[in-house]
């Protein structure tokens, strides 16, 4: 059996940093053979320009929505994004698919293995049938208003079957698609657009699976929950949405809805742009309470898209956060790049090591999306994918470096 050997100016395993003097060795698919000193690895050592890495994982992602770049202009906030994201998300299917596909070749190209995608349709799902990359699918339910959660809940019931029948298709065919799995669970849009109603009925099918949700992203949110003002008010009058039902909790919209998700494996929050520390703290605790891996995942140039904000970085770091990173839509980005996200990080948050951002972009994530098995680090047996970031800047992203799939 022909191997594969990389050696870079450093060599990053999912956790740490092993520098410039260790072999990568694979086999010619991508699985894992071992990591060995670049004194015993012989003549056929191929010696490149830059970090070598497992491939990225983008936690959080909206395909589907591919067809909308460019659509939504910057920083409108959130609660204006939305309005003209349901105003203005149709488009011919032919425009979406097409859009959908080219949006996952540029993942490709960017070096991502594996992503964890929202869903309101089943769009999206010829496209992960191919298994040119991971995906854990987000079947996501949102209904404001108690009257429309059991038809929004059987739409999604329905959504989720359909994404359950192509992975029952692609486990009949392991050649193909045995390393870039396909999973699906249901998950809540955000606590300003699930009523309690619908939480109810889609609690059950948490058990055991990760759940993700949209978590303070704008500070209209919080504003909603503590005094049932703000511009989620404007928004649902807007949308004609009767929030009569709706009493404010008078606390952060944290604590009023994660109690919620106790049934959980594991929770991805997104955003966390307006997120504070004893809303950390209580996450944490009632997360430890139940058992649950909690991780925090960063889209900062979405957040900078949308709201011109960038999340609490150094209070998660804090408290110890589990981070990972996502892209967000290309309604709200110009690119699905965790290369990008690293920079925006980079620029903004100098001290960040670059071993522990290149970790929340590799093993943290395939841990969120119960894909470590496979993915987010060298560990023989894997097949994470073999990734190169170059035109590095005294050891360091920058802003001219460039991200290549070895493997």
């Amino acid at each position: 059996m022909a191997y594969l050997q990389f050696s870079g100016q450093n060599l990053f395993d999912g956790t740490q940093f092993l520098g410039p003097d260790q072999v990568l060795i694979t086999t010619a698919e991508g699985i894992i053979k071992a990591i060995i000193p670049l004194k015993d690895a012989g003549e056929n050592v191929q010696k490149l320009n830059g970090i070598i890495t497992p491939g990225f994982i983008n936690a959080h992602c909206h395909l589907e929505l591919s067809h909308m770049k460019g659509i939504i202009p910057e920083h409108t906030g959130l609660p204006d994004f939305i309005l003209k994201i349901v105003n203005e998300r149709h488009f011919p299917e032919e425009n979406m698919l097409e859009a959908i596909a080219q949006a996952e070749a540029a993942m490709l190209q960017e070096g991502i293995v594996a992503v964890g995608d929202i869903s309101n349709n089943a769009l999206t799902a010829p496209q992960k049938q191919q298994g040119n990359l991971a995906y854990h699918t987000f079947v996501e339910i949102s209904g404001w208003k108690p009257a429309i959660a059991e038809p929004r809940f059987a739409n999604a019931l329905e959504v989720l079957s359909k994404f359950r029948l192509i992975e029952a298709a692609a486990s009949l065919n392991p050649l193909k698609n045995l390393s870039n799995p396909l999973k699906s669970s249901f998950s809540p849009h955000a606590p300003y657009s699930v009523s309690g109603e619908l939480w109810q009925m889609m609690i059950p099918y948490f058990e055991g699976h990760t759940v993700t949700i949209h978590n303070q992203e704008s500070p209209a949110e919080n504003e909603l929950f503590i005094k049932g003002t703000g511009d989620f008010v404007r928004m649902y009058q807007a949308m004609n949405i009767d929030q009569t039902h709706f009493s404010p909790t008078g606390q952060n919209s944290l604590p009023s809805y994660f109690p919620q998700l106790k049934n959980a494996k594991k929770i991805l929050l997104v955003h966390n742009t307006t997120t504070s520390e004893a809303d950390m703290d209580y996450a944490n605790q009632l997360a430890m309470q139940h058992s649950q891996e909690l991780y925090y995942t960063l889209c900062v140039n979405a957040n900078l898209y949308i709201e011109n904000q960038l999340p609490p970085i150094e209070s998660l770091r804090s408290k110890n956060a589990a981070i990972v990173l996502g892209t967000d839509s290309l309604s709200s980005n110009h690119q699905l790049s965790i290369l990008a996200e690293l920079k925006t990080l980079t620029k903004n948050f100098p001290a960040i090591p670059l071993a522990e951002m290149l970790k929340w972009a590799t093993l943290n994530g395939a841990k969120a999306l119960q894909m470590e098995s496979q993915f987010g680090s060298f560990e023989k047996g894997k097949k994470p994918g073999v990734i190169l970031i170059s035109q590095l800047k005294n050891n360091q992203i920058s802003d001219q470096s460039t991200v290549n799939r070895l493997v």
